[in-house]
């Protein structure tokens, strides 16, 4: 499917720009989201089996994209931003709690000398990620594989696979995990 269904477009608020490449799943279930896409070449893949509820998803600039792999959960309050060109992936069977914010850019450029010295930078989410509740993960970020987050952290810096990290800024404090949805 290449577009929204009228039922996903009824049960969505829904603002798309031309030139935007959509790839929707038609067995993909989208309720009561905010989607905005602005600006040219920008892209939106949701692959099979995804449910997305309450979210906001916004793509902006040019050339800007969010992947959703499958089977993943989006809960409620989530905030996913791709900004500058850059890309946020979430890869297969990934589950976001609620009010899980993940973001490719710092929202508004900083100038010292005349030069933007906060640019946007790709967000990467492997398989099998859990984000617990109030996760915040910020641009330029990888999780690898199988990895936990904790409840109220901020990721500041990648993690490999098979890990837990919590905090503000996350620090890795289990290692050699997996889980199951």
């Amino acid at each position: 499917m290449n577009h929204f269904s009228i039922l996903q477009k009824f049960r969505n608020k829904i603002k798309i720009q031309s030139s935007t490449v959509l790839k929707i799943d038609k067995s993909v279930k989208i309720v009561h989201c905010k989607i905005e896409i602005k600006g040219k070449n920008n892209k939106l893949i949701i692959e099979e089996g995804v449910t997305i509820r309450n979210t906001q998803i916004e793509i902006l600039g040019e050339g800007s994209s969010i992947y959703i792999g499958k089977t993943c959960i989006v809960g409620h309050d989530c905030y996913l931003s791709a900004k500058e060109g850059k890309t946020l992936i979430i890869k297969d069977n990934c589950m976001l709690s609620r009010n899980v914010k993940i973001m490719t850019s710092d929202g508004h450029p900083i100038y010292q000398n005349g030069c933007v010295i906060n640019q946007a930078k790709d967000v990467r989410i492997n398989n099998n990620v859990w984000l617990a509740d109030n996760v915040t993960v910020l641009k330029g970020v990888t999780i690898g594989s199988n990895c936990i987050v904790g409840i109220n952290s901020t990721l500041t810096h990648s993690i490999k696979s098979h890990t837990v990290a919590v905090g503000n800024p996350a620090k890795v404090v289990k290692e050699d995990i997996s889980w199951e949805k």
